[in-house]
Formats: C-alpha cells, structure tokens, sequence
C-alpha cells in the first residue's frame, strides 16, 4: 500500500516537473498589457461587460506566440484576427437555433480538425478560432440584432489590432531575439548534454540509467538546433545577411561539433570504464566535464543576455590536470612494456582519446568565446536596427490559393489520420454543445472548451493532456474560489488577475500544468469582474472541466482510435534506415577517404539519422502513454529504441576516429563486416513491415575474431621490437589506428546483435496475432 501510494505522489510530482528553459518574461508583459488596454477602456466609459470581446480578441491573439521570427508571428497574429473575428461572427449568425448552431459546431470543428496539415503554426490559430467560435455561441451571439454584431465584430478585431501593436513596439526593441534565443538554447542544450556525459563517467556501473538520461538530452538538443537553424533561416535570407547573422549562424553550426565529440567521449568511457586504469584518470576527467558545462552556462547565458562574461581558466586548469595523469600513465606502460598485458595498451588509446576529444571541446570553446564577442548586446543592437528591421516585421507574399488547399484534398479519406482526428474533434465537440443545451448546464460551453483543447490526435497525448488540466484545473479553481470568496476590494482582485494572467504565460513553455493552474482563477476572476457570478463559478469551472475531460478521453478511445502502436513500424523502419545510410557512409569514408570528399557528406546522413531516432523516441512515448492492452511487446520495442540509438552514438565514435586515420593501416575484413552490418539492417527493415522474412543472424563473431587476431599480432610484436626503431613507430600507429575501430566495431555488433533480436521476437507469429488491432 505504502509503495503505491508513493508512486502515486511520485507520478503527481512528476507532473509538476518544468521542462528546460526560461520565464518567457517578454511574453508574459506582452499579454498583460494586451488585456490591459481594453480592460482600462472598458472601465473608463463605465462598460466593462461590453469590453469582454475586445479583451477577448486581445487575449487571443496575443496567446498565439508561435515558434519563429517576428516576421512569422506577425502573419500567425495577422490571420488568427480574422479567424477569431469569423467565428465570432459566424456564431452570431447561427444562433439561436439549435439544429443550425449544433450542424455548424460540427462543420467548423471538423474543418478546423485538420489544421495540423499545414504545422503547429495553423494549429495554434485553429485552437484560437474554435474558443472563440464555442465562447461566442454561448456568451455573446445576439443575432438577428445586426448593429451588436457589427459592433461585437469591431470590438473583437480591434482588441485583436491592439494585440499586435503591442507586439510590434516590443518586437522592435529586439528584432532579432527569437535568433538569438534560440542559439543560447543550443547551448543551454549542450551544457545538458555535458552533464549527463559527466553522469556516465561518475557512475560507470549504473550504465542503462545514465545512458537513458543522456539519450534524453541528445534529444534536447536535436530539437533546439533544428529549430535554431529554422529560425536563422527565416530571419536572414542569402541576400540578406549581415555581420551578426553570420556571427550566428556560426555559433548555430559549431554545436553539432560539440555534441559529437561528446557522444565520442561517451562512446570511449563505455569501452574502457571497467578497466583498472580508467579509474586513475576518472576524477580528472570529470572535473574537466564539470568545467566544460559551467563554460556552456555561461556562453548560454552571455548568448541571451548580450554580454560576454565568461571565464576559461578553471577549463584550463582541469584540461592541464587530466595532461598531466595521462603523462604519468604513458611513463608508466613504456617503463614496463615488456611486462604489461595487450589490453593496456588498447586501454591507454581511449584514455588517450578522452583527453583529446576534451582538449578539442577547450579549443573550441575558446573558438566560440571569441566569435561571441562580437555578439555584444549594444553591437548587435546597433546592427539589428537598420532599414532592413522593417522587412523583418513584413507579411510575406501569400502562397497560390490551389495550393494551399492541395493537402486537404490529399487528406479527404478515412485512411488519413488527418480525416479521424478532424471526425472525431467535431463529434465530441457536437455532442458537448447538445449535452449542454439540452442540460441547461450553467456555463456548459466549458465542457465543450475542456473536450476540444484536450482532444490529441492520439490517445496518450489525449489523456495526458486530460491529466494535466484536470489537475491544473482543480488546483487553480480552489485558487480561484478562495480569492472571490475572501478578497471583496476591486483593485486587489485586478491586481491578482494581472499577476496570474502575467505568471500563466511566463510559466507557459515550462510547465502546462502551472500555466493552467494560474490560468483558471484568471478566468474565474475575469468572469466576476465583467459579470455577475462568485465564488460558485469556480466549482462551475472544475465541474465542466472534469466533464469534458471525460468526454475526451471517451472520444479518443472509442471513436476511429489510432493507436501508435500501428505507426510505430513504419517509423522504425524509416529510423533503421536513417541510420543505416548514416552507418553506409561512414564506412565509405573510412574505406576511401580520397573519394567520400569532405565532413559535410557525413554531416547530412547524421543529422537525419538524429532527427529520425528523436521522432522514434516521441513515438515510443505516445506508445507508452496509451492502454497496456493496446501496447503491444513493450519490453521488445523498448530493446530495439534503445540499441537505435546506441549504434547512432558507436557511429559517430567510428566516424569521429576516422578524422584521425593516415589510411595506411585498415582493418583487415572490415569491409565484410560492414557487408555484415548492411544486411542485417536491411533486412530488419523490411522484415518490420512484413515485407521480407526476418533472416538468421550472420556470424559477426567470426569476423570480429579475425580484426582481434591482427590487432593482437601487432601489439604482441610491438612489445618485441626494439623502442624507439623505425619498426616499432610503425607498429605503434598501427596500433593507435586499429584498435579504436576494433573496440568500436566490438560495440557495433553488439548493438546489431541486440537489434536483430529484438526484430525477431516483435516478428514472432504469437506476438503479432497478440498485436493485429481492429
């Protein structure tokens, strides 16, 4: 009992755990002073009721703060006014009569359904559209008395202008922060990524957890790079750039640097952890992570704030240190060469690669420091403010009107998810309203509201987001309730409804839960201020919520379910396949280094073998969010996720090594274990999606012996010849270049060992029956 209930509040902590970043602070006084200016009219001419719209077109549009460039938020901003103003009209029209009002609830949700066509941009004006179109038909629809409407339609579109010329005066002061923010999140990204690197080092025997977590922060920062460059792209183009965008894009293309030669070094503490001299030069490297995550703080921060304060001289210390332990180590191994086992002086190679990959991440840090001086906030500033900030803030050229289109028309089937989820939206939205109307429900159109934000695509982020408002929404009406309840002066309760608008969507990016939370007795008080209403507002308020959240979590199960475990195979076959092109051109690299030509045909495959296992991993937790029955051969799908991801770190090792090799001394039958490597995967591939039989594993072993018995020849003749002759330097890097891509191909067949079962036990017939979902 006791441990159920500890993981009970372990789960409902968990909730409540922010995610990385910051307040959006900027945002937050955006809003505030976007309610704030209707609000204050409002009470001025003594018609704070009839301000509501206004305030609420303010609010709307203010809350759409997407991802990308002023310029991109501006036109999201732009259309969710006309939107919002639509359904606001649209919904005068049709009310009144309930066969009308319920038949265009579900041609409007249904339609609004597929805005996840065209990304999250369209999805977060849909979101917008569709309250106002369910608040409007409840609250401010007064049709047929046409001079209201219009007067409703005014209002609604001017709180909505309002809105974005808050945003303009603001966006102004910094035109370019979007960009730069993002480049201190790339950083912010992989001091995480250091850190859990350190972890794996501090902790070699908990190796599962430290490797999961550090998985998580490759995840982190695929995400924040991709959207760094997205949004460097759309700030400057080819034609455009100037010393400051090129200053940043420089810094946005040095992190996949960084982040590479970590995965390396984590990559070289994994083969080497259990031998006994890594533990003599453990602390020295940890302590030089620990310095190189407190240097990434700091540039993430100078980055954001504009000012370069940043201190290099602790990294120097510990950088110096680990030179001096691995010199006392190479005295040592040449001191007793005669006498020291082979597996040492493979040992001591990844030691020495350790503490060059760290010397690298010193030096390129020091490269970075000085690019980011130049990055000042008065210099870019200076910069940012030319006659080019106007184009910045344009309207770009609307796209061909057939165009536009041409994804929904592709999407009109209800094969397409696109189709079920929009099907779905408008049916629980239909009967929401029928249920309200018919019910009499005193505020029921918050049970229409709760069913349509919570309503996902899928089932899991359907009842997550269920969990998190019902939480939030619970929290915050106490919160709410108590504040009507024993707060009477008028002032004192303004003042707390901006301090919650204000926290609400400064908490927005880093916690759901609080932003709703804080959100809900901002509502509840809104009401009290602008009508009549109490403290019973608030019960009102978690009454419907829990009501449509109900209602949700129905739809999603019952009706078209898409269960991610029927998407999960095709993505697993097209992350394989990332990775195995990825794998290919390593291998070709290494093979003929003369030909494969420069870092960047590398590059490409590894960036989207990143992109594909980040996707894989969000599918997996989708997966994992849904019903166990529904899951599938969880502890298999987790295997084969896990190995993914394992064999992208090993590849990136082998290809970070290849940088160093002459290319006189390769592996002997490497080429027909990468043969090897390249027909399980295929196969695995095609086997996944029940297009090929699934076939015996081939004997990598055998291979990999061969590679050993070389490798062991060498260094057994190593310790025969006389030190310091022109045949014993050769021996020696023969070795130094052999054995690293021995130790990796080592790590690669055992991933490919792991992920060949895996596929075969999701392969089993028993499974799939237990699998085949109707």
């Amino acid at each position: 009992m006791f441990s159920t209930l500890l993981a009970l509040s372990n789960g409902f902590l968990q909730q409540f755990q922010l995610k990385p970043g910051q307040p959006a602070i900027a945002v937050s006084f955006q809003v505030l002073l976007s309610v704030l200016g209707p609000l204050i009219v409002g009470i001025v001419i003594g018609q704070p009721a009839q301000s509501t719209i206004a305030i609420m077109g303010a609010w709307m549009v203010a809350i759409v703060n997407v991802e990308g460039v002023y310029r991109q938020q501006a036109t999201a901003k732009f259309v969710a006014i006309i939107s919002i103003t639509a359904m606001l009209l649209l919904a005068n029209l049709v009310h009144g009569i309930l066969w009308l009002s319920v038949l265009t609830t579900f041609l409007v949700m249904f339609l609004l359904g597929f805005a996840g066509l065209w990304g999250a941009t369209a999805s977060a004006i849909s979101l917008t559209a569709s309250i106002m179109f369910i608040v409007a038909l409840a609250k401010f629809a007064t049709f047929p008395n046409l001079s209201t409407v219009l007067q409703q339609c005014l209002l609604c579109f001017g709180g909505g202008i309002w809105s974005i010329i808050v945003a303009l005066g603001i966006w102004q002061l910094n035109p370019y922060k979007p960009v730069i923010q993002s480049v201190s999140s790339c950083y912010q990204a992989l001091n995480q990524l250091i850190d859990a690197a350190k972890g794996r080092v501090a902790y070699p025997d908990d190796r599962r957890a430290q490797f999961t977590r550090f998985l998580q922060a490759q995840d982190s920062f695929t995400q924040a790079l991709t959207a760094a460059r997205d949004r460097w792209s759309a700030a400057w183009t080819e034609g455009a750039r100037n010393l400051a965008g090129n200053q940043l894009l420089i810094l946005i293309e040095d992190t996949p640097t960084i982040a590479n030669y970590t995965v390396t070094l984590v990559e070289q503490v994994v083969v080497v952890s259990d031998h006994s001299l890594f533990q003599s030069l453990q602390p020295a490297i940890q302590q030089s992570l620990e310095q190189l995550a407190v240097v990434l703080q700091q540039m993430s921060t100078a980055i954001a704030k504009g000012r370069s304060s940043i201190h290099l001289g602790d990294l120097d210390r510990a950088i110096e240190a680990l030179r001096h332990q691995q010199q006392i180590l190479h005295t040592q191994f040449h001191s007793n060469l005669g006498s020291t086992p082979p597996d040492h002086q493979t040992a001591l190679t990844s030691l020495d690669k350790i503490s060059t990959i760290l010397t690298r991440l010193s030096g390129q840090l020091y490269t970075d420091v000085e690019l980011m001086t130049a990055l000042e906030q008065e210099t870019v500033h200076r910069r940012v403010r030319s006659a080019r900030t106007r184009s910045r803030l344009s309207f770009p050229k609307p796209a061909n009107f057939a165009e536009v289109f041409t994804p929904l028309r592709d999407h009109l089937t209800v094969h397409s998810i696109f189709f079920r989820h929009a099907l779905r939206l408008a049916i629980v939205a239909t009967i929401a309203e029928v249920l309200a109307a018919q019910l009499q429900i005193p505020q029921g159109y918050w049970v229409t509201l709760t069913a349509v934000i919570a309503l996902k695509p899928n089932y899991g982020g359907t009842s997550q987001m269920i969990l998190q408002r019902v939480i939030g929404t619970v929290i915050g009406g106490v919160i709410g309730i108590a504040i009507v309840a024993l707060i009477h002066n008028s002032w004192v309760i303004s003042v707390c409804l901006l301090l919650l608008i204000m926290g609400a969507m400064a908490v927005q990016p880093l916690s759901i839960i609080l932003f709703i939370t804080l959100l809900t007795p901002a509502i509840i008080l809104l009401l009290n201020a602008t009508s009549q209403g109490g403290w019973e507002i608030g019960v009102l308020r978690i009454a419907d919520s829990l009501a449509g959240g109900v209602l949700a979590l129905l739809g999603s199960f019952l009706l078209f379910p898409q269960w991610e475990r029927q998407q999960l195979p095709a993505q697993l076959e097209t992350t394989i396949r990332a990775n195995l092109i990825y794998f290919q051109q390593v291998i070709a690299a290494y093979l003929h280094p003369d030909k494969v030509g420069s870092a960047q045909s590398i590059a490409l495959p590894r960036r989207q073998a990143a992109l594909e296992n980040t996707n894989l991993t969000a599918s997996a937790q989708r997966l994992f969010s849904e019903p166990r029955n529904v899951q599938g051969d969880v502890e298999s799908i987790t295997t084969l996720i896990f190995y993914i991801r394992r064999l992208f770190n090993s590849v990136t090792a082998l290809a970070d090594h290849r940088q160093e090799l002459s290319g006189k001394y390769q592996c002997p039958e490497f080429t027909q274990f990468a043969d090897m490597v390249v027909q399980v995967l295929e196969n695995g591939a095609d086997s996944l999606q029940q297009r090929q039989t699934l076939q015996s594993l081939p004997d990598l072993d055998r291979v990999l012996d061969g590679i050993h018995h070389h490798l062991n020849q060498l260094q057994t003749a190593h310790t025969s010849v006389t030190p310091g002759s022109r045949t014993s330097t050769q021996i020696f890097h023969a070795v130094r270049e052999r054995a690293p891509v021995s130790v990796g191909l080592d790590q690669i067949a055992y991933e490919i060992k792991n992920i060949h079962h895996a596929i075969a036990q999701l392969s089993q017939p028993v499974v799939e029956q237990k699998l085949n979902l109707s």
